[in-house]
């Protein structure tokens, strides 16, 4: 699938279901076994993590492509992508040193073919993405959806057994 040194996983759903919430919540629990994560986030929005006034942002501004920002506990890289089309995510995955990393988390990119957890909530009232997409390996609910599902269920509220299922599934496989 994907050129990488470590395994990847996505959450997936639509907005508004917690997909960040739980994210923060699982990252710290699969921290507890040393576990090296990368995250990869995908925007819908035009986006900027640099603030006005700053240095970078003005240097980006006058006509940098590419801004790197460095302390001595970060760094970060803006790369402006004006005309182009949206990033693709296996070139986004080629950016991290997988390397390092024994797992690499991604939110969004519902559409690409790699492993993924639908997050769902039913009181929203949307469809299950699971029954089109064959690469949802677990969704992560908190009601019995209304529809049978070919694949595991997952308490959306439960990060700890999500966490468990990442160790036993997809780490140590």
């Amino acid at each position: 699938m994907f050129d990488i040194h470590c395994p990847i996983l996505g959450f997936v759903a639509y907005s508004g279901t917690g997909k960040t919430t739980l994210l923060k919540q699982l990252i710290p629990l699969l921290k507890k076994n040393n576990t090296r994560i990368g995250m990869i986030k995908h925007a819908h929005h035009n986006f900027d993590i640099d603030k006005p006034g700053k240095d970078s942002y003005e240097l980006r501004k006058a006509g940098a492509e590419q801004m790197l920002v460095a302390s001595k506990q970060r760094w970060a890289l803006m790369v402006e992508t004006p005309g182009q089309d949206e990033a693709q995510l296996g070139e986004l995955l080629q950016q991290l040193d997988t390397s390092k990393l024994d797992l690499v988390l991604i939110e969004g990119f519902k559409h690409v073919d790699y492993p993924k957890i639908e997050c769902h909530r039913p009181s929203q009232g949307h469809d299950l993405m699971c029954l089109e997409d064959s690469s949802i390996i677990a969704l992560a609910t908190d009601q019995k959806p209304a529809t049978n599902t070919r694949i595991l269920q997952l308490d959306l509220n439960n990060p700890e057994e999500i966490a468990q299922f990442i160790q036993t599934e997809i780490l140590d496989k």
